[in-house]
């Protein structure tokens, strides 16, 4: 006796479309089918049992992977409103067994990407399968006439048929697929193939199944195709060994084309709709102003009310059967935020939008190293969010050294999790951090790829760091690359690294190569005891480093062009913070020879580099004003070149022009030589001069140009003697007196100052 097999019911659907889901639950509901066929890679079988878990929650991802290549990856994501996952929900609960259908992952990643491969004409000549059939509706909004259509669409009743949806829209697709084929979509025939194989195993396997796929795919389903035909069209394909699990997403991430290729472009509106029990207008006013309100804007009940009254007109102005989001946020705009645009700004990146972060149970297969870097992430409190934050960090706290540690070891892993900005506290000490984290869901496949250096975070980290420091190239790469070990707290890659640093640094006679190299170098070594690490061998290989630049500085500045000179400049100044921060005798005074070397060299050492010296020498005290005014003499005197003594002017004065408003001689010196320019140099040299004053604060760009005004005189004719130090004739006792009271209450009432009332210092 043959048993008779009823053919499988195809529910096409649009991907992450809530009215498709409530739908598709409504017609399983009806259906009641022995086997659930699903749109998605078939090595999901294996845990797609998982999603039956508490511990799962949307959106999430399967995520698949070469084994071999990790960074080989594809998505199949899946929100609270997916057609898919309510379907997936369903039969798990009622376990119904479920398949999924799809072309192989280990096919789909060994293939070319499909967009690689076409180019830009085949790209403009694929089909849109919903702006076609809203042209033909007589609408020019794809998404408004969809929502119009199904998203909005109410539910029949109980006497309502829930199949009749489908086969209209299997009707409408089948009309397209006709006309259009593929759609420009060639390799849609393989996955069609290999879903029609699976949907002929499962139909001889159980009497009742349904089939939930895009719609585009239904006329192709269920077109008569032999299986020989179908498994001729799968020969010969490339493939790769795979991995499969389950990720968190994002509803930020829904908006991309991915897994499905399909896209939303307001997942949070969708959720919305999809998950409110009754009047979903008025929940999304409350919900705005809840948000509003958070933002210290005044929107009270009144606002709500007519808002939601506004957007119910507009609809109906409109013809359309409820409001959509297009209808909302017009009456948002115009009653809650009084016509501006900011506020909705925000609104449609926290509602329409949304930061829903899904969270995956400990069971999902993950490899060694995520399962480490979770152990680790809920042992300090630091949850993956999608929203972004900022989190500040006391490095003495031992829960927040162990949080930068982890940042750290991340980024050094290529897992950018976090990213260090500015402190908020505006504290510039060694023992604070400031992170900017948000988890973003392609981090996972960074940590599987990761997974390749270690099975532990601090182990992966350490092995990532020998090979870089091995494979670097340029001697700043690894000083760099020591420093980073410091922060991150590998103890073991230091000594590779500063093998390699060691080798580097005797190696290379660039100097523009040690000067780059070396402020990294020092940082570590200066601020390395901050998170409890033996620096001695880093200080010991950077004060190495700067007496090389010490003693090959000099000729390096000789027969520089402009752009070199720059270059060199900056070096300049990196070496000299670097010397200092190092508080070493020994580098510290041949530096200065060095500086002072330059900055009396003649023109044959750059304008720039010789007034930047001097400079730095007249800040460090090395050598008082009157030495700077004879040095600027001689650059800006007639023997010198307009555009040299304008470079000499642009090193000097870089970085701050205070010291022309207390130094009336240094100014005078300064306006006499650029009134003498000749005409036909002034036109070179006006933008260099122009540059170097506009870099000055824009008070001290208005006192200068006062004391120009008032002319040579203003300043006195003792200037040189009254100004000489930079500051006043001297002290104004009362003015430094009045400051004791607040020293006091600073260090204490009553407290000694160490100054006698009346004896300022």
């Amino acid at each position: 006796m043959s048993v008779t097999h009823e053919r499988p019911l195809l529910l096409g659907v649009r991907h992450h479309g809530p009215g498709s889901a409530r739908a598709v639950r409504a017609a399983l509901e009806r259906y009641r089918p022995e086997a659930l066929l699903v749109e998605g890679p078939p090595e999901a079988d294996a845990v797609v049992g998982i999603a039956a878990q508490e511990g799962l929650r949307p959106p999430v991802a399967l995520l698949a992977h070469a084994a071999d290549d990790p960074a080989r990856a594809a998505f199949w994501p899946f929100a609270e409103f997916s057609p898919e996952w309510v379907a997936i929900r369903w039969a798990l609960g009622r376990d119904v067994p479920v398949r999924f259908i799809d072309l192989p992952a280990a096919h789909t990643l060994a293939l070319p990407d499909e967009a690689d491969e076409e180019s830009g004409q085949e790209a403009a000549a694929r089909v849109d399968p919903l702006a076609v059939l809203a042209g033909a509706a007589g609408h020019d909004d794809p998404e408004r006439w969809w929502e119009d259509v199904v998203e909005h669409r109410a539910d029949g009743g109980p006497d309502a048929d829930p199949l009749a949806p489908f086969t209209a829209l299997a009707e409408a697709m089948t009309a397209l697929r006709e006309r259009h084929a593929d759609g420009g979509h060639p390799r849609d025939a393989v996955r069609e193939a290999h879903m029609r194989l699976r949907i002929r195993e499962a139909a001889r396997e159980h009497d009742r199944t349904a089939v939930v796929c895009g719609a585009w795919h239904v006329p192709a389903l269920a077109a008569p195709a032999t299986a020989t035909a179908d498994r001729q069209t799968l020969r010969g394909l490339p493939k790769v060994r795979t991995e499969i699990t389950w990720v968190p997403w994002t509803h930020r991430r829904l908006r991309r084309r991915s897994g499905y290729g399909a896209g939303i472009d307001s997942p949070g509106w969708y959720r919305h709709l999809f998950t409110a029990p009754d009047r979903p207008l008025v929940r999304w006013m409350t919900a705005v102003a809840g948000l509003l309100r958070a933002e210290d804007r005044q929107v009270s009940s009144a606002h709500v009310i007519e808002a939601v009254r506004l957007a119910e007109t507009l609809a109906g102005m409109r013809g359309r059967p409820l409001a959509g989001l297009a209808e909302t946020m017009d009456a948002v705009r115009a009653v809650m935020c009084e016509g501006s645009q900011l506020p909705l700004a925000l609104i449609h990146d926290r509602l329409v939008v949304g930061d829903d972060l899904g969270e995956v149970p400990d069971t999902a297969p993950a490899v060694p190293l995520a399962r480490d870097l979770a152990r680790q992430q809920r042992t300090l409190r630091l949850k993956p969010e999608a929203a972004e934050r900022e989190l500040d960090l006391d490095l003495r706290q031992g829960t927040d050294a162990a949080r930068s540690r982890l940042l750290h070891r991340l980024a050094l892993l290529g897992i950018p999790w976090g990213e260090p900005v500015r402190s908020r506290t505006a504290n510039t000490g060694t023992f604070r951090e400031s992170w900017r984290l948000r988890w973003e869901p392609e981090l996972a496949v960074r940590v599987a790829e990761a997974g390749v250096w270690g099975t532990t975070v601090e182990s992966a980290a350490t092995a990532k760091a020998e090979d870089t420091a091995v494979a670097a190239a340029q001697l700043a790469e690894v000083t760099a690359l020591a420093e980073r070990c410091l922060l991150a707290a590998l103890p073991d890659a230091l000594p590779t690294v500063l093998r390699v640093l060691t080798d580097k640094a005797a190696l290379d006679a660039d100097v523009g190569h040690l000067a780059q190299a070396l402020p990294a170098l020092v940082r570590s070594a200066r601020y390395g005891d901050v998170r409890g690490t033996d620096a001695g061998a880093l200080r010991e290989v950077a004060e190495g480093i700067a007496l090389r630049i010490c003693v090959g500085l000099p000729p390096a500045c000789v027969a520089l062009d402009e752009a070199g000179a720059t270059e060199m400049r900056g070096h300049l100044d990196a070496v000299h913070s670097a010397v200092g921060l190092l508080a070493a005798d020994r580098p510290g005074e041949r530096w200065t020879a060095v500086l002072t070397s330059l900055a009396t060299r003649d023109s044959t050492v750059a304008g720039t580099i010789r007034g930047r010296a001097a400079r730095l020498l007249l800040d460090e005290g090395r050598f008082d004003a009157a030495w700077a005014a004879r040095l600027m003499g001689l650059a800006l005197s007639p023997g010198s070149t307009p555009r040299d003594a304008a470079g000499w002017l642009d090193g000097f004065l870089s970085g701050g022009g205070v010291l022309l408003v207390h130094d009336g001689q240094l100014l005078a010196l300064i306006d006499g030589w650029l009134s003498a320019v000749p005409d036909e140099a002034f036109t070179d040299v006006l933008p260099l001069v122009r540059r170097t004053f506009a870099e000055f604060e824009p008070g001290v760009r208005r006192t200068v140009g006062e004391l120009v005004r008032r002319g040579p005189g203003a300043a006195g004719p003792g200037a040189a003697e009254a100004y000489g130090n930079g500051f006043g004739e001297g002290l104004d006792a009362a003015r430094a007196d009045a400051v004791l009271p607040t020293l006091r209450l600073l260090l204490g009432t009553g407290a000694q100052v160490g100054l006698k009332e009346g004896s300022s210092a």
